[in-house]
């Protein structure tokens, strides 16, 4: 069995995914024992290609073509339907993108496979592969065996692997040309959805100091913001303090908000709901403080410390400033 990263990028920038999805692949290819490659999709991505090739991995596929330099659905459909014919990968991994999500279905459906959405884990049981997915914002745990035919497609939640876990080395970049006529693509490409811009990028941020209900009022987030402006970190919260205005919805961590993978994440006064699980748990170090020992949160801590946060959090921000 052999495990195919297929990797974003836009006009030469990785999505900041991209190496999640590589850490996976090669996580998941050491625990069936077998070997991991990676491929990117574009038009002159040599640079990016020979990035790939200080990695831990088989093979670095170029997919070439000017076709392939604007997305659109038909022109990848086409190329990585060509490369999974040539070079037999048995399953190809990719980011949980706005972009995959959009040719996912349409190139596993042309295989007459289907494709494994969202995927936050995996293990490996008998030498197959399972992947894990969530149901119902969080409540459930779904696993999918990988079975049947290959090739098998899946996509990866996005924080679900850590991106500095992708293991360096040496590899070969290989360059497939593949062959795409004009006639094939039905679409134009127009301009890039631009989303609205927003004050503050959680996914972008090292240190996140989230709140929870805990916090009691909206006058006491002052609070927190010193707490994170000590840790040079930015604010974040719940949903329940974002639905009550306390904070703009640009601030919301989890299911319904942004999914972030900061090196340090202190979660002050948050229960710790699955709903808020799903977007902070692929962080590096979880600093958890609540006064309930049993909150849901300290499952998922590296550090925890039970009690008021209204006595702690003064005492953390003094010895921050101190240790400056």
């Amino acid at each position: 069995m052999s495990i195919m990263a297929v990797l974003e990028q836009r006009s030469g920038q990785w999505n900041r995914m991209s190496f999640e999805t590589l850490a996976a692949a090669q996580q998941l290819a050491k625990e069936l024992g077998t070997t991991a490659s990676a491929a990117v999709l574009g038009h002159g991505v040599e640079a990016l290609a020979n990035e790939l090739a200080s990695k831990q991995l088989d093979k670095v596929f170029a997919i070439e073509h000017e076709s392939l330099k604007d997305y659109t659905p038909d022109a990848y459909c086409a190329a990585l339907g060509q490369a999974i014919d040539q070079l037999q990968p048995n399953v190809l991994l990719f980011p949980h993108t706005y972009q995959v999500r959009d040719f996912l279905p349409k190139l596993a459906t042309a295989r007459k496979r289907i494709a494994v959405s969202d995927v936050v884990a995996h293990r490996v049981e008998d030498g197959h592969a399972i992947l894990v997915r969530q149901l119902f914002q969080g409540k459930v745990n779904a696993d999918v065996r990988l079975a049947g035919d290959f090739p098998h497609f899946a996509s990866l939640q996005a924080g679900a692997y850590r991106a500095d876990q992708v293991v360096n080395g040496t590899s070969t970049v290989e360059v497939f040309r593949p062959s795409i006529s004009p006639s094939e693509i039905r679409t134009k490409p127009q301009d890039l959805f631009r989303e609205s811009q927003r004050a503050v990028d959680l996914g972008s941020a090292d240190i996140i100091v989230s709140v929870g209900r805990g916090i009691k009022e909206a006058d006491n987030i002052a609070l927190e913001q010193q707490l994170a402006d000590a840790l040079g970190g930015e604010l974040a919260a719940s949903r329940p303090i974002c639905d009550a205005g306390w904070l703009p919805m640009e601030r919301q961590v989890g299911s319904s908000g942004q999914t972030v993978a900061p090196k340090l994440y202190l979660a002050v006064g948050i229960s710790g709901a699955i709903q808020h699980l799903v977007g902070m748990k692929g962080s590096r170090t979880i600093v958890a403080i609540n006064k309930d020992a049993e909150a849901p949160i300290f499952e998922v801590a590296d550090y925890g410390i039970v009690g008021d946060l209204f006595q702690i959090v003064p005492e953390l921000i003094d010895a921050v400033k101190k240790a400056k």
